[in-house]
């Protein structure tokens, strides 16, 4: 069973950049997709990018293209989330998760078999 270990939220301005890391407990940790969830306040959770085993495909929701960016090393059992242009509707509690799935079928299905506790980002005016 994976454990995963966010890091790297907090507080930051419209504009601004934050860099979240998801450590892994897993000898197999290269064998599952990765992904990233968050869930903004009030509202569900939500899909925000996810990653195959190999790194090589990657898949995003539509609300953060081009400005948050999936990546994984697998000999440090490490994946991040790059968030740049942060907006003001990125703020929530956001979840590292693991599937032995495609990370297609992460983004489509929007779920994972093991999560995190989840790190908070806050996006100021």
């Amino acid at each position: 069973q994976a454990h995963l270990v966010e890091s790297g939220g907090g507080l930051v301005q419209t504009g601004g950049s934050l860099r979240l890391s998801c450590a892994a407990s897993e000898s197999r940790f290269g064998d599952y997709a990765m992904g990233w969830f968050r869930q903004p306040p009030g509202k569900g959770r939500e899909f925000v990018a996810s990653i195959g085993w190999s790194g090589e495909r990657s898949f995003y929701a539509d609300s953060v293209k081009g400005r948050f960016t999936i990546s994984r090393e697998n000999s440090k059992n490490t994946v991040w989330l790059e968030m740049s242009n942060l907006r003001l509707e990125d703020t929530a509690r956001y979840s590292c998760a693991a599937d032995q799935g495609s990370a297609r079928t992460m983004s489509v299905t929007k779920s994972a078999e093991f999560w995190g506790q989840g790190t908070q980002v806050t996006v100021s005016s």
